[in-house]
């Protein structure tokens, strides 16, 4: 891999990655039209840049989960958030091996401009669908609702879903607030963002080393680029809604199928 196409590849996965507009889509095309061919071990190896974004960013909160827990004796919001993180995380054990082996469906553009456009028509509606009543913040959820989220969170297995937003989409449903939703989502992540890290080492350590230099110049432009869109978007829902993500993501899907019908 160029030096270049790493530095891109690795500013598009920390953009976009949070902010609810698809990090595997975009890492598809991206790759698709860079070098031909999707590279799924590069995907989840470049996800180390915005594991640790999240780790900073939200390290005043994980510090204070992390009390309730061996302090306070308050162990709801950890419950829900490992209530969320298990349907993704069991599911995506389970079909890791046929993941990798099915590029033509995982790492398809096809793929990703249906999910795209499917799921950026949601979230232009998702304000108009009924919610459940309001919750005020991730440690409010019932249990039901916490897995609720994590069903969602399991097609976004799926490239061009988005973890982030399937997440909030189900978040919001859920009854809580865009921001509050998407920083639930953010927490929700980091269990399966780790358990992916830990995988990758044990199973994949010849291709990181094979790497090691464009791997590290990726992840640290995801991790830079990761701060600031966490921010970004943390500030943004907390007075709009979702609907300019998901035109976003209609006219990406509509200009993706344009150019895939005259290739």
């Amino acid at each position: 891999m160029e030096w270049l196409q790493a530095i891109i590849l690795g500013l598009i996965q920390g953009l976009t990655e949070f902010i609810p507009i698809s990090s595997s889509g975009h890492l598809v095309i991206a790759q698709t039209f860079l070098s031909g061919a999707s590279d799924h071990l590069l995907l989840e190896f470049i996800n180390i840049g915005t594991l640790l974004a999240l780790l900073v960013f939200f390290r005043k909160r994980i510090i204070g989960i992390i009390k309730d827990i061996f302090v306070n004796r308050q162990y709801k919001l950890a419950r829900n958030i490992i209530i969320t993180s298990v349907p993704a995380g069991v599911v995506g054990f389970l079909l890791a091996d046929f993941i990798e082996a099915t590029p033509s469906f995982f790492g398809s553009a096809v793929v990703v401009a249906v999910t795209l456009a499917v799921v950026g028509i949601v979230m232009i509606v998702l304000e108009k669908l009924p919610h459940a009543s309001p919750v005020e913040d991730g440690e409010k959820l019932s249990g039901w609702r916490a897995f609720a989220i994590g069903a969602a969170q399991m097609m976004a297995l799926i490239p061009g879903v988005s973890r982030s937003g399937s997440t909030i989409i189900a978040g919001r449903l859920s009854g809580l607030t865009p921001a509050a939703a998407a920083e639930y989502s953010f927490l929700a992540s980091l269990p399966i963002m780790i358990g992916i890290t830990i995988k990758i080492f044990v199973t994949d350590s010849d291709y990181l080393l094979a790497n090691l230099g464009v791997l590290a110049v990726s992840n640290l432009f995801a991790f830079i680029s990761g701060l600031l869109a966490v921010g970004f978007l943390l500030r943004y829902l907390a007075k709009h809604s979702l609907a300019v993500f998901g035109w976003y993501r209609v006219g990406l899907a509509a200009v993706l199928t344009v150019i895939l019908l005259v290739q």
